[in-house]
């Protein structure tokens, strides 16, 4: 079991980090890291009684032995390990994961081999990463017309493949983000 509690290389040095609280569901569970100080992405690690082989076109559940208490107004995105795909064309079957803020159960991971060989998964292989991320509350309203934009309703390939400047998101929406992003950070007051 790791003591670090999932706090790497000189996180005490670090503004006021996010405290995400895990809980060993299993207890050979491996507790997620971060591989390098400035990783955005803890690496989930696969807490197996066999192995497990994933055949070419096919999926399988993977179980993670961890549960987690995000912090408020946060969710965790699940997303494949680069190099498994990479290597191996192993990635997550649904794409991207989901955990809700007020989810609870053990964390699993859905692998899918879009490779050409069989895939055998052992116990500790590193296998997702999990990324915090701040949730903007929405409130879904219907309404019988939208506002006009440049690009309306063109869907997909309608923006073509070259590349262009991206516009940057309105002021409104920026300061929203920074408010949120301080509200978890520090509790709502700012540290300089």
């Amino acid at each position: 079991m790791n003591s670090n509690n999932g706090c790497n290389r000189n996180c005490e040095e670090n503004a006021m980090p996010m405290q995400t609280k895990i809980k060993f569901a299993n207890p050979m569970a491996t507790m997620p890291i971060f591989a390098t100080e400035k990783s955005a992405g803890a690496d989930l690690v696969a807490c197996l009684d066999s192995k497990v082989t994933i055949y070419p076109g096919t999926r399988a559940l993977i179980q993670t032995g961890v549960a987690v208490a995000l912090p408020k107004d946060s969710v965790g995105l699940v997303f494949g390990r680069s190099g498994l795909a990479r290597k191996n064309g192993i990635c997550l079957a649904n794409g991207v994961g989901v955990i809700d803020e007020d989810y609870r159960g053990e964390i699993s991971v859905v692998l899918y081999n879009a490779g050409g060989h069989p895939f055998v998964v052992e116990n500790g292989m590193r296998i997702a990463q999990l990324v915090v991320m701040p949730r903007l509350p929405v409130q879904l309203v219907k309404v019988d017309w939208l506002d006009e934009t440049e690009r309306g309703e063109d869907g997909f390939g309608s923006t073509g493949v070259a590349v262009s400047t991206p516009k940057r998101c309105g002021k409104a929406f920026e300061q929203q983000l920074n408010e949120i992003w301080d509200e978890m950070l520090h509790g709502g007051t700012t540290h300089e």
